[in-house]
């Protein structure tokens, strides 16, 4: 099995699991929730999905409807009535019930059209449940973005407050002017006001994960989860090839062309007759009653200007819905190769930050706030080794976000879903 398979498998397994315990009450309302409990809870009520799931049970009551045997009907005629309306004295009547008997293959064909037609809108359930969960994941992980860069805001105000101190104690003993205590206030204040902005980044991105969850965007929502997912080894030939299989759209754009090959064999078959039954009670005046049996037969092969028109137009349908096609795959490739090289791109910005920008940065600092402690130099360098460093753990989280929003973004393109 190759690396990053497993996990991939066994997602389906651990939502299956999620939705299991949120249904049966195991996850409690304000308890910290994971990825996939977050999908499997998207999943269960997202409007989206519900209301394409409900138009997928009306396309799949339309199959019957579509099934269904022609009515009978009744009839009655009243002749010879001595005066209008005068339907006990009339001479002659007939009661009779008629009935139109289709070809066996029309009524299979029209189940297969509606069929069909009910796995195009389940195709519609699958794009939506994908778009949904990339939603989710992206959300979910703009959180634990928005959290990591509020603990980087409070590291960075405590170096500020650390800063201020040392410049106070510094004045105190004369070895640096009042300009430098005024200059770590500014740092300090600056610091704090960094820390506000990202608090309110938090709350913002919660309330953005309950509307991807349905839920109300105050309602209280605590997440468990790293920033920075394993990486995967992804083949872009195999994922493209998996796209292809399991893209719904290109599904979807299969069963409209089988569609309208069932729609031309409709349109045949309409060339042949249907037979009409007639079974009728005959009454007259002084006669005995007697009885008679009607069948007839419409000839629509005389006149095919209509069945020719809809095959007409079916074919062209076809032929438009195979470029379509055409279209639609190259276009899946592209979007699975971007997904992948956003991937690749960021894996490689987070192996730059891990082995080199953030630990020198972080030497640098240190060293920098001990030149500063034995007055080598003055609070300027110490500030902008300072900015550096918490400048590169900002855009360190930034590439920590996108290899994971790559990540949903290259699933998606593929069609996986639980």
């Amino acid at each position: 099995m190759r690396p990053g398979q497993h996990r991939w498998r066994s997602i389906p397994f651990a939502l299956l699991l999620a939705a299991h315990a949120w249904a049966t009450g195991q996850i409690k309302p304000n308890e910290a929730l994971s990825l996939d409990q977050c999908i499997a809870l998207a999943l269960e009520r997202h409007p989206l999905i519900l209301a394409s799931s409900e138009r997928h049970q009306a396309a799949t009551a339309r199959i019957r409807q579509a099934t269904a045997f022609p009515f009978p009907s009744i009839g009655f005629n009243s002749d010879l009535q001595p005066h209008f309306g005068d339907f006990v004295n009339s001479e002659e009547a007939y009661f009779g019930v008629s009935q139109t008997l289709e070809l066996p293959r029309k009524r299979t064909v029209r189940g297969k059209i509606a069929e069909q037609e009910s796995r195009q809108v389940e195709t519609d359930i699958d794009l939506v449940k994908l778009e949904v969960i990339f939603q989710v994941r992206r959300a979910f992980h703009e959180l634990l973005l928005a959290q990591e860069k509020l603990a980087y805001a409070k590291q960075d105000l405590e170096l500020a407050e650390d800063y201020l101190q040392k410049a106070e104690l510094k004045l105190a003993a004369g070895d640096v002017g009042r300009v430098e205590v005024l200059r770590a206030r500014v740092e300090a204040l600056s610091a704090a006001n960094a820390v506000r902005v990202a608090v309110s980044d938090v709350n913002l991105a919660k309330a953005r994960l309950n509307y991807h969850l349905a839920r109300g965007k105050s309602v209280p929502i605590q997440v468990v989860g790293q920033l920075q997912i394993p990486f995967l080894d992804l083949n872009l030939g195999e994922l493209q090839a998996e796209a292809l299989r399991l893209r719904p759209e290109l599904r979807r754009l299969r069963l409209s062309v089988e569609k309208e090959n069932l729609v031309q064999a409709r349109a045949r078959l309409s060339n042949l007759p249907d037979l009409d039954f007639n079974v009728s009670r005959h009454r007259l005046a002084g006669v005995p009653t007697t009885w008679s049996f009607t069948v007839s037969a419409p000839l629509p092969f005389l006149f095919q200007q209509r069945q020719r028109a809809e095959i007409a137009a079916s074919l062209a349908n076809a032929r438009a819905l195979q470029r379509e096609s055409e279209q639609a795959r190259n276009s899946v490739l592209v979007e699975v190769e971007e997904a992948h090289t956003s991937a690749q791109k960021a894996r490689d910005q987070i192996l730059l930050y891990q082995n080199e920008i953030l630990p020198q940065a972080q030497e640098v600092l240190e060293m920098f706030t001990f030149s500063y402690q034995e007055g080598e130099i003055g609070g300027i360098e110490l500030i902008e080794a300072r900015r550096t460093l918490n400048a590169s753990r900002r855009a360190y989280a930034d590439a920590l976000f996108e290899y994971a929003r790559a990540v949903a973004a290259l699933e998606k393109a593929v069609g996986r879903r639980p």
